[in-house]
């Protein structure tokens, strides 16, 4: 199967499943997370809200890290802060995601201990499979980015044991579902 059919069969699978049994997958990859060293020993973590029934990783954002969060610019991601008790309001964005107020921080690169990154699928190699737009796969090979600790969020439907990628892909450090925490091949 490629890319589009493959997104398109497990979009609507992932969209299927009842609130309840999501948000209860979502609480169980956020316990599993928390007791990852690589989430206790990072400071500075980046993430993203929760769109088409993605894991919800907003029971995470009440941890005393320092939370970022992308707001799309053209074709690219650029990183701002964000927690809970921000002055600044989050605001829908270019695909009506929620973002950063423009004027949060900026977080850049060097800042960064570790990306929590979303994805329609993952595979036990470390590829993803995104919406289709290449946004964190320009972000990871740009300089600066490419050896950062990065964990791929899906829910054990869509950890597969391959899927289909291209050259420019971006293999991700480790995959955490709700079950589990897989270091790929690709481990720093």
């Amino acid at each position: 199967m490629d890319k589009r059919a493959l997104r398109k069969v497990l979009l609507e699978a992932r969209q299927s499943i009842a609130p309840k049994i999501w948000q209860a997958k979502s609480h169980q990859l956020c316990d599993q997370l928390r007791s990852s060293a690589l989430f206790t020993r990072s400071q500075t973590i980046l993430a993203y809200f929760s769109i088409r029934q993605e894991p919800d990783l907003s029971a995470l954002f009440t941890a005393k890290k320092t939370w970022g969060f992308p707001r799309c610019i053209g074709k690219s991601l650029v990183w701002q802060s964000w927690c809970p008790q921000a002055s600044l309001p989050l605001q829908a964005g270019a695909f009506g995601i929620l973002e950063p107020h423009p004027d949060s921080t900026v977080i850049e690169a060097d800042q960064v201990d570790l990306l929590l990154v979303p994805a329609i699928a993952c595979d036990e190699r470390g590829y993803r499979l995104g919406y289709g737009g290449g946004f964190y796969d320009r972000l990871l090979a740009a300089p600066g980015w490419a050896q950062k600790a990065t964990i791929g969020i899906v829910f054990d439907d869509a950890y597969l044991s391959q899927l289909p990628h291209d050259l420019w892909d971006q293999p991700l450090t480790a995959i955490c579902t709700e079950t589990r925490l897989c270091f790929t091949p690709h481990t720093l």
